[in-house]
């Protein structure tokens, strides 16, 4: 009976320790399953409340990487600029940053050029990239593009060296001549020499200083607010009076044909000074005894139909490698022949912003040796709209300028019908 005793309560202990084992076990299995691991840090990042909408407003590339470097969020701006692939950061500096500020809390901040993907070019694209904690295991990386700032900064660099060197060469050759005035006041031939040289520098002078008041007017000025309806007829015939004594002195002969009886829409004096321009070095850059020629006709475009005016010439040419450039501020092709001309290197760049504003385009076709034709395309006005088809409609755009034979011309228009020759 005492054995019986005995044997059933060491089964009760028994089975009470199982229990509380088996308890014991079961809490531990629990408690192990709500801590985070390594792999659920990893694949399963929670941000902070709110981070995710701030991110999504900020202009900056944005990247959030977890403590192995794994990335948790990211802009679609960071995957534009090539910052993140296949769920990394692909830009080593900005790794070594991110585990820099990791390990310290410190906030760091770099300028950095990349290389800019999908161009073959070498191209680098300039960023700002500022690294800073993001909770207790998070880092947060802010990436700004600085290719455009950079860029503009760069252009005024050059716009203010160009302006300075123009402003000082014809500025310090009035102060030459007129010491060389004062030394020559005995000989009055030579007193009349440099008064020649000093009117011409001053004329030099006051057409940069123009230019320049014309090419901030035209950057800074909508000319659509005071739009009105434009004769191209009036616009051509202004440009070709603007240029008729140069061209007589080089006995170049003014031709204009085309389309009659077109309208554009915009600022006229801002027009004019575009298509003068373009006649202008036209004449400028050709030789003597040529024609240049200018007409205009009306195209088809899916947005409404353009105008397009041409101006052909059998000058000297643009080579390639300058068709790029030639629409630059102070470019130019031929800097002695500019300087023989009195041209500023504004006048194209001058064009090309008029053209912007009013919502056209400006291009140019080029041989050397054979001659240029720059070309306007202008959003068509209303009224010109509504009139009948004019006969000359077929005639085409630009002027057909006589071939001779030290100067072939193969410009895509030579085909077309010749203009009427003006005086």
């Amino acid at each position: 009976m005492d054995v019986n005793a005995a044997v059933a309560a060491a089964a009760a202990i028994a089975g009470v320790l199982t229990g509380v084992i088996a308890m014991l076990a079961f809490r531990w299995s629990e408690r192990e399953q709500k801590r985070p691991t390594r792999t659920s840090l990893h694949t399963d990042p929670v941000l902070p409340p709110g981070v995710d909408t701030v991110l999504s407003v900020l202009r900056s590339s944005a990247v959030v990487l977890d403590e192995a470097d794994a990335v948790v969020k990211a802009s679609s701006a960071a995957y534009a600029l090539g910052l993140v692939r296949g769920g990394k950061l692909a830009v080593e500096p900005m790794l070594q940053m991110a585990r820099d500020t990791r390990r310290d809390g410190e906030i760091r901040q770099v300028e950095l050029d990349l290389p800019r993907r999908g161009t073959g070019r070498g191209e680098a694209l300039a960023v700002s990239a500022r690294v800073a904690p993001l909770g207790s295991r998070l880092v947060l990386l802010l990436v700004e593009d600085l290719t455009e700032a950079r860029r503009i900064e760069a252009v005024r660099r050059d716009f203010v060296a160009n302006v300075s060197h123009e402003l000082k060469t014809p500025v310090g050759a009035l102060s030459l001549l007129s010491e060389a005035v004062m030394d020559a006041s005995d000989d009055p031939e030579a007193v009349e020499r440099f008064a020649g040289r000093m009117q011409i520098e001053a004329t030099r002078l006051t057409n940069l200083v123009q230019e320049l008041i014309d090419l901030s007017r035209v950057q800074n000025d909508d000319p659509l607010d005071d739009a009105e309806p434009v004769r191209v007829d009036e616009l051509v015939a202004e440009a070709i009076d603007r240029c008729r004594q140069q061209a007589g002195t080089k006995q170049i002969t003014m031709a204009a044909g085309g389309t009659a009886d077109l309208h554009v829409r915009g600022n006229r004096g801002q027009l004019a000074a575009a298509l003068g321009n373009l006649v202008e070095n036209a004449v400028n850059y050709s030789p003597a005894r040529t024609r240049v020629g200018i007409a205009a006709r009306r195209v088809n475009a899916p947005g409404g139909d353009l105008i397009e005016i041409a101006v052909t010439d059998q000058g000297i040419g643009i080579s390639e490698r300058d068709k790029e450039r030639v629409f630059e501020r102070f470019y130019r092709v031929d800097p002695a022949r500019s300087r023989a001309t009195g041209g500023t290197g504004l006048g194209l760049a001058i064009v090309k912003h008029v053209v912007a504003s009013h919502g056209g385009e400006v291009t140019v076709w080029s041989a050397e040796g054979q001659g240029s034709t720059f070309t306007l395309r202008l959003p068509e006005s209303g009224p010109s709209r509504a009139r009948a088809p004019h006969s000359s409609d077929r005639a085409g755009l630009s002027a057909e300028i006589e071939r001779s034979p030290s100067s072939p011309h193969t410009s895509p228009y030579e085909t077309l019908p010749a203009p009427e020759v003006l005086p």
